[in-house]
């Protein structure tokens, strides 16, 4: 017998490739769960599915940064932190310093939709009960009506795991002049935001002032204190946009809405954007 649940979560995170560096990605999570009937003459309630795998998917991978063996670099774990030195492109750096929490280590050498499920099945399937055999697992992209980016951020201010300092999400984003959508103007942003570290102005320190991580000449660098506690990074100027205001989708929206305003003072801007699938924000200016 199986058992499906289509849609039961989505995954944001961020995850480090050798190649675009740190990626924020958005994943749809399908289930299936192959076994026998139980005495209730289920496979598995769906209440436990929705609740206990999809709180195993939050608990592991969600709002992390993910890492893998092939990475390009240095990762130490110790004493309850994580401290990850790495080159990226051509030439790029990137450092960062967190509780180990804020990390997920994978077996495979690089992160794909491939290495991701059979992590996830490594450590949901201890957690099954007998009669479930096996376990099916899809991740899939939102399919796109509009242009898209992939950002990593952190949210220093948020009660929960937006806090850490590198994770992101694959986002959409909607540009309106006057009540008609353009292209032109979505396409021209999901171009310079492809791949990109959102950070916030306030949250820039000196490279003398971080404490663990240690920063490469042309490095931007941030640092503050959240209640799961210390985060530093130091990131290659190139791969980076600072924000004169927080990076919560709202902000994000405002200051594109208002970007964009410079260039059109005489039109109504409209932004629709993304934070993951089905979420966002809309702003005018």
């Amino acid at each position: 017998m199986i058992l499906f649940v289509d849609s039961l979560t989505v995954i944001d995170f961020s995850y480090l490739c050798n190649q675009r560096g740190a990626v924020g990605e958005s994943w749809i999570v399908d289930l299936t769960l192959h076994g026998q009937l139980n005495d209730e003459s289920m496979v598995l309630d769906f209440a436990l599915v929705k609740k206990q795998i999809k709180r195993i998917i939050d608990d592991t991978i969600d709002h992390k940064l993910a890492i893998a063996k092939g990475l390009n670099g240095t990762v130490d774990i110790k004493d309850g932190r994580a401290d990850l030195d790495c080159m990226f492109g051509e030439g790029h750096h990137l450092a960062m310093s967190a509780p180990e929490q804020a990390v997920c280590l994978l077996a495979g050498d690089t992160v794909n939709e491939q290495s991701v499920v059979e992590f996830l099945k490594t450590v949901i399937m201890p957690k099954m009960p007998e009669n479930v055999k096996d376990i099916g697992i899809e991740l899939r992209a939102e399919q796109a009506e509009s242009f898209y980016y992939h950002y990593s951020h952190g949210l220093k201010k948020h009660d929960g795991n937006c806090q850490r300092i590198i994770h992101g999400h694959r986002s959409q984003i909607g540009v309106f002049v006057n009540g008609m959508k353009h292209p032109r103007l979505q396409k021209q942003w999901a171009s310079k935001w492809q791949d990109i570290y959102l950070g916030t102005e306030e949250d820039l320190v000196q490279p003398q002032q971080l404490v663990n991580v240690k920063p490469q000449d042309g490095d931007v660098c941030f640092a503050y204190d959240a209640t799961q506690g210390y985060f530093e990074l130091a990131i290659s100027r190139e791969r980076c946009d600072i924000l004169p205001c927080d990076t919560t989708v709202e902000c994000i929206a405002e200051y594109l809405a208002q970007q964009i305003k410079q260039e059109s003072a005489d039109k109504e801007i409209m932004v629709k954007a993304y934070e993951g699938v089905g979420k966002g924000a809309i702003a005018y200016a």
